[in-house]
């Protein structure tokens, strides 16, 4: 079985582009994935991230929440003291 000269000049000239594409392929391939499990890792990250911004909003709304009631039982505090001199003023007189 004799090789003939344009029959392996064909299949040369097929298959190693063809061979060329597929590791193109192959490449890119393994290339995207990788770039692939970046995203996912960055946006894990960036779903921590604002998780942690939402964690310290929800505490400051917390603090905020608690400073209003401690100033309305404070300012209610002051409103009798005040009402208790004024009601003396007024009897002294």
């Amino acid at each position: 079985m004799a090789f003939d000269a344009p029959l392996v000049t064909a299949v040369a000239t097929a298959a190693f582009p063809t061979l060329a594409v597929v590791i193109g392929v192959l490449v890119n391939n393994s290339r995207l994935s990788d770039m692939n499990v970046r995203m996912s890792e960055f946006r894990s990250d960036i779903n921590r991230r604002f998780d942690e911004v939402e964690r310290r909003f929800t505490e400051t709304d917390r603090k905020i929440l608690d400073t209003r009631d401690l100033l309305r039982g404070e300012m209610f505090r002051m409103e009798q003291v005040f009402d208790a001199r004024l009601k003396h003023i007024e009897e002294s007189r």
